[in-house]
């Protein structure tokens, strides 16, 4: 056991040393988004953890300025374009994160191919390994990505290896990760990286989590006939999908909110409005459009005692409760989330 351990600790220095930044100064981060369509907790996450960390700079950037509709739930306005971010910063970012985004597009694929040719590392997360494999990233080199797209990827790039039992993975200034909540140890060995292994752990603290290792076994997800027919009779139940409001405020965790809205959206019988006066500015910085809600909508609540993970943990307690532990098992597949409490409910595929 001591010595899988040490192999593991031994991978996350890998990538902490191949993450180090090359330029002098704060390093430039941009998250790019797909307005019409890019993960929520991909996208939020990273952002938020960057940010909060205080040794980089972390830019939202956009195909086209304006709105970015988030899913499965959220939209949030962000008022910079590639051209523009590209007239700002010449040089090129430090470091690009990719989320997972619903199509591929070729504007966000050629800007991608320019950024790593100006030195950027390139970070995809979950099935951001798509859009990075699309600007020809991929060609040659060892990847991680959500389990779903395993194949997708693979055929796409048969040059490319598949690294099983790892959250991330690092390859000549390309980094992907499994799926969706692999971004928090991802987040927290690239900090690491930048800032020094004492921000990361205070970093690791404020979200709930004791290590960020790569560690992960991938047999836990996929589907099985178990698995395909839960979904499929779940599916069917269309009657009782529910439009949900969430309360949000100025300076909310954007973590936290990401994980509750983006777990119980993948129940597939729930859908999460925002709801405020008006737009709120998350503690990000990042601005999330809300609206008023009609008071009769069932309200989803986010305790602000709760870290991050703390706060995914009792969504998916709750999930459990109010649809079925089988119901939980999928999201936790959707989210590629090994939840140590849980972790007995699943069994290899």
């Amino acid at each position: 056991m001591q010595a899988v351990g040490g192999v593991i600790e031994q991978r996350k220095e890998a990538f902490v040393e191949a993450m180090r930044p090359r330029r002098e100064g704060k390093p430039l981060v941009a998250v790019v988004a797909l307005n019409d369509g890019t993960e929520t907790t991909d996208f939020l996450l990273p952002h938020a953890v960057l940010q909060r960390s205080g040794v980089v700079d972390v830019q939202a950037v956009a195909t086209r300025a304006g709105r970015v509709s988030l899913y499965p739930a959220l939209q949030v306005e962000i008022g910079q374009d590639l051209a523009g971010f590209d007239q700002a910063h010449p040089a090129g970012a430090d470091y690009v994160i990719v989320p997972a985004m619903r199509r591929d597009v070729p504007a966000i694929s050629t800007w991608l191919k320019q950024q790593a040719d100006r030195g950027a590392r390139i970070i995809g997360i979950c099935a951001g390994a798509v859009t990075v494999g699309r600007a020809g990233l991929l060609d040659g080199r060892r990847f991680a990505t959500h389990w779903y797209y395993r194949r997708k990827v693979l055929a796409r790039h048969p040059q490319a290896e598949f690294v099983p039992n790892q959250r991330y993975v690092s390859d000549r200034d390309v980094a992907t990760t499994t799926g969706i909540t692999a971004s928090v140890p991802t987040m927290l060995a690239l900090v690491e990286s930048i800032g020094g292994r004492e921000k990361a752990q205070s970093l690791a603290a404020d979200l709930g989590v004791a290590s960020w290792t790569p560690s992960h076994d991938s047999s836990l997800f996929g589907l099985n006939a178990r698995r395909r027919w839960n979904f499929l009779v779940n599916r069917v139940a269309f009657w009782r999908h529910e439009r949900w409001s969430v309360e949000v405020r100025d300076g909310m965790d954007d973590i936290a909110l990401a994980f509750a809205t983006d777990a119980w959206s993948r129940t597939g019988y729930v859908s999460v409005e925002a709801s405020a006066l008006g737009p709120v500015r998350l503690r990000s910085g990042l601005v999330l459009m809300a609206h008023p809600c009609a008071p009769d909508l069932p309200r989803l609540l986010l305790d602000p005692a709760l870290k991050p993970v703390q706060q995914l943990d009792r969504t998916l307690d709750e999930i459990a409760a109010c649809f079925s532990v089988e119901r939980r098992e999928w999201v936790m597949m959707e989210l590629e989330y090994p939840g140590a409490a849980l972790r007995p409910h699943l069994t290899p595929i």
